[in-house]
């Protein structure tokens, strides 16, 4: 199938680079230097800023804008980018902002599903099979690990991460960072148990949900506090690469782990 361009659309002549059968929409504005994959497709009205690479059979419904300028009063219009992976589906009116100085760029990964009214701020990172619910809103410099799920109008705090495999409910605020492979729930919000309804969907074994449960029943269950329990989980002679990985993400976490109910 041949590329199908309304004639309504506007598209800059400097760089745009067109795979295969493309769709765009009525009124979409594309600007220089964008790289649109095979077989993706954009909605009426949507806006795609200057400098963004869009995968394979990515899909962008009405209204969406992706690739704006970021939300930063340090912004000075530097060359930054932002990056969406293939199959990627970003629904109606969802804001995207391009990087800062910070990282230089802002990266969707593959197969997720961006719901209508999410905004992705400047420097975020976002990993591959996310699914970010309605009205979700992400602070600059985010970092969301792959098979993360996020329920509806959730705020996300500047520079906060999310762990691989993590669950977070609906309608809570995010402060502090989440573990991988974890439920994130309560008020305040806290660690709840295991997201194992995901891990065993992804195919995790029995015994690898064991070892991440007794992990965080050292971490969370424990007399331990947080940095005794860690030092633990290292001394043992063989740790799990999902124990590790947690080991990992609580030593590198900016802002501290979320609290155990």
């Amino acid at each position: 199938m041949e590329n199908q361009v309304h004639p309504s659309a506007i598209i800059s002549e400097n760089n745009v680079l067109f795979g295969n059968d493309i769709i765009i929409g009525p009124h979409v504005i594309i600007e220089e230097n964008v790289t649109i994959g095979d077989g993706t497709i954009i909605k009426a009205n949507a806006y795609i800023g200057r400098d963004t690479t869009l995968g394979k059979n990515v899909k962008i419904f009405q209204g969406a804008v992706v690739g704006e300028a970021p939300q930063d009063l340090k912004y000075a219009n530097e060359d930054t980018t932002t990056h969406v992976g293939d199959n990627t589906v970003i629904r109606e009116y969802v804001t995207v902002h391009r990087g800062t100085t910070d990282r230089r760029k802002t990266v969707i990964g593959k197969n997720c599903l961006i719901m209508a009214y999410a905004h992705i701020a400047h420097d975020c990172i976002v990993g591959d099979q996310v699914i970010i619910a309605n009205s979700c809103n992400l602070g600059g410099h985010v970092v969301i690990g792959s098979h993360v799920i996020i329920g509806g109008m959730v705020g996300i705090h500047q520079f906060c991460h999310i762990g691989d495999h993590a669950f977070v409910a609906g309608g809570f605020r995010i402060s502090q960072d989440i573990p991988p492979y974890i439920r994130a729930s309560k008020y305040p919000l806290a660690f709840n148990g295991l997201n194992a309804v995901g891990l065993r969907r992804r195919g995790m074994s029995t015994e690898t949900i064991r070892d991440i449960k007794r992990a965080y029943k050292l971490i969370y269950r424990s007399t331990y506090n947080v940095r005794e329990a860690v030092e633990i989980l290292k001394q043992k002679d063989k740790n799990s690469p999902e124990v590790l990985n947690i080991i990992q993400f609580i030593q590198s976490s900016p802002r501290g782990i979320i609290r155990g109910k």
